[in-house]
C-alpha cells in the first residue's frame, strides 16, 4: 500500500557529486521521519542522514558537511545531496520513511523501505 521509490544513484569521480531522490506513494496520512541508509558489500546498513517532518536533521559524522538531507512534505519525498564522493560512500542507498496511515478513525504506523539505488564513486 505503501512505496518507496528512490532515484539518482550512478557512477561518479572522487570529488564529484550526485543527489538522490526517494518518492513516497500509496495511502498515506503522514510522514514522520524520514531518512537514508546504505550498505556497502560486506558491512552491515549503516544510517547516513535522517530528517523530521519539522526539518530537524541528523547526520553520521562520516558525511557530515558533505552530505545536505532535505524533504519536500507537499511531495512526500526527500532528498539526499551528496557533494565531494569518495570511494568510500560506494553503496547501495537506502530510503526509508515512518509512515502513518488512516483507514476511517484508526490510525496505523509501519517502517518502508525502497529497493535501493547503487552510487559508486570511483578513484
Amino acid at each position: 500500500q505503501v512505496r518507496l521509490v528512490e532515484s539518482g544513484g550512478g557512477l561518479v569521480q572522487a570529488g564529484g557529486s550526485l543527489r538522490l531522490s526517494c518518492a513516497a506513494s500509496g495511502t498515506i496520512f503522514s510522514i514522520n521521519t524520514m531518512g537514508w541508509y546504505r550498505q556497502a558489500p560486506g558491512k552491515q546498513r549503516e544510517l547516513v542522514a535522517t530528517i523530521t517532518s519539522g526539518g530537524s536533521t541528523k547526520y553520521a559524522d562520516s558525511v557530515q558537511g558533505r552530505f545536505t538531507i532535505y524533504r519536500d512534505n507537499g511531495k512526500n519525498t526527500v532528498y539526499l545531496q551528496m557533494n565531494s564522493l569518495k570511494p568510500e560512500d560506494t553503496a547501495v542507498y537506502y530510503c526509508n520513511g515512518d509512515v502513518t496511515q488512516r483507514s476511517g478513525i484508526l490510525y496505523s504506523g509501519d517502517d518502508y523501505w525502497g529497493q535501493g539505488t547503487q552510487v559508486t564513486v570511483s578513484s
